[in-house]
């Protein structure tokens, strides 16, 4: 009889035991999939909003938040217009509360301007900050900034080694493949940057050299990936328009996220969408027009309220293609947006399209 008793206890403990083990496993499992820049947890595959000049600003990150967007940088800043004090740079330093985690990215060629302008983007209180080595934008490129320094490694990693070394925030980098198809050299930059410090690299499939032309080549993206050296978080960027793309390019190049540019332009629906369909593999309807038309509203009127009515209702302008994407003859409301330049006219034409496809099917 004792010794059933002792079985029965045995069988209990060994039970409670591998209970414990069990859920040691899926709590380490879980964690191993979160992805971390630094001590800043973005989740399991985070979808991320790249730094667009004139769009990623506050009213269209505000947008792309709500619908999902796990990380999201800032418009591009200048070093120089930073430490200057110019007041387009030091607007863009503005970040609320409801948008994080966020980056500020900024971009230069002379190390103490860079070592300075970090400094002052610390103060800002960002999660992270960002290095631009990726715009191909000819008057950024003749400084050896932006995609410009993809010329010159060394001085790459020169510059990012000060930059990690003069701040307490979490250093990442956004650039490309290569100045052009004879000096990819991306998969040396991934490990040399690694090593003075970087905690993510963000790649753009394409060269300096193809500019936004052609399709973004991912295949090096994914060797850097399968690389053992590599430890730290790599997110692809480039021609990432679907979920259907999303998929398949996350499962193909094993990527820890995506950052998403062109595509969520006047659409920051795609963020729903791509999540959505990781989750169940159905593809969600369109956003209704009554959707589009709230979210231009409100990007209109933040943007008016945070550039000024001249800039604000001039930046919004490439926004309302998207936004009326697959409307039937929407043609001639959209002439009409992108040349008034009264607020109560723009908002009267908004309001007139939503009478008028209202019950209609978007594509």
């Amino acid at each position: 009889m004792r010794k059933l008793l002792f079985n029965r206890y045995l069988d209990s403990k060994n039970k409670r035991l591998s209970l414990v083990f069990d859920v040691f496993l899926w709590s380490k499992k879980k964690n191993a999939t979160m992805v971390k820049i630094g001590d800043v947890n973005l989740g399991e595959f985070p979808l991320l909003l790249a730094p667009m000049e004139d769009v990623s600003d506050p009213p269209f990150r505000a947008l792309c938040k709500a619908q999902g967007c796990d990380m999201m940088y800032t418009e591009f800043i200048s070093v120089e217009g930073l430490i200057r004090d110019a007041t387009k740079s030091v607007q863009k330093l503005d970040i609320y509360e409801e948008e994080r985690p966020i980056g500020i990215q900024i971009f230069g060629a002379n190390i103490d301007s860079m070592r300075r302008a970090a400094e002052i983007v610390e103060e800002a209180k960002p999660e992270v900050l960002d290095i631009n080595y990726g715009c191909p934008v000819k008057k950024v490129v003749c400084k050896m900034a932006g995609a410009g320094i993809l010329q010159d490694i060394d001085r790459m990693v020169e510059l990012t080694d000060a930059i990690v070394k003069s701040t307490n925030l979490p250093v990442t980098v956004k650039t490309r493949l290569g100045w052009n198809d004879q000096t990819k050299y991306i998969e040396e930059v991934a490990e040399r940057l690694q090593d003075v410090g970087i905690k993510a690299l963000s790649i753009h499939g394409r060269t300096r050299k193809q500019m936004y032309k052609g399709e973004a080549d991912w295949t090096l993206i994914g060797k850097i990936k399968e690389n053992p050296r590599i430890h730290i978080p790599i997110f692809g960027n480039g021609d990432i328009n679907s979920p259907e793309k999303a998929k398949l390019y996350r499962e193909r190049y094993g990527v820890d996220g995506i950052m998403i540019g062109r595509a969520s332009i006047g659409y920051p629906w795609i963020f729903r969408e791509i999540k959505h369909y990781f989750k169940t593999g159905e593809i969600l309807p369109p956003p209704t027009i009554h959707e589009r038309v709230a979210a231009a509203k409100q990007h209109l009127t933040h943007s008016i309220e945070w550039k000024g009515q001249k800039l604000g209702i001039l930046e919004m302008r490439r926004h309302y293609t998207n936004y009326f994407k697959g409307l039937r003859d929407v043609k001639q409301y959209r002439a009409k947006l992108v040349t008034n330049d009264d607020p109560a006219i723009l908002f009267a034409i908004l309001e007139e399209i939503e009478e008028r496809y209202s019950g209609a099917y978007v594509q």
